[in-house]
């Protein structure tokens, strides 16, 4: 998984919240994949379709993370992705989670895990459907069958 720096998460996080700035520094700086991740989040399935194609499967595991997907947390717990993983969880409401990650000094994921509950809240989950987090659901699996025919 490619790492992110710390400013590279704090304009993810700008980005995620709207700030112009903070979008245009991850398109200048070649992380299309974060801005993805938000608009996977809000079931741009264009944007899932791009994180599964540009094999940036840990975020792609992330976005269905957030929703309760089990496999995909278990799929970044395998992959070593801890941050993004907790991130997930205190997303979906776990406080130890938050917890961990203040503790670790990744307080910058506890940022943008925030801004993500937050948009999430924002939109009211009206971007949102049920049917959209299955079929996402389902091609995370098929992204996931198919990397490990190759």
């Amino acid at each position: 998984m490619k790492h992110y720096s710390i400013h590279a998460i704090d304009m993810f996080t700008r980005h995620v919240l709207g700030d112009t700035p903070g979008s245009n520094w991850l398109v200048e700086n070649n992380y299309h994949e974060l801005i993805a991740v938000i608009d996977a989040v809000r079931d741009d399935k264009k944007a899932f379709k791009f994180l599964i194609n540009g094999k940036h499967f840990e975020l792609a595991a992330f976005v269905n993370a957030i929703w309760e997907d089990e496999k995909a947390f278990q799929f970044l717990i395998k992959h070593k992705a801890f941050d993004w993983a907790a991130s997930a969880n205190m997303i979906c409401g776990d406080d130890k989670a938050e917890a961990a990650l203040e503790r670790a000094g990744k307080n910058h994921y506890v940022m943008m895990a925030n801004a993500i509950q937050k948009r999430i809240r924002d939109d009211g989950d009206r971007a949102v459907s049920p049917m959209g987090v299955i079929k996402n659901m389902l091609d995370f699996k098929k992204a996931l069958k198919k990397g490990e025919d190759e």
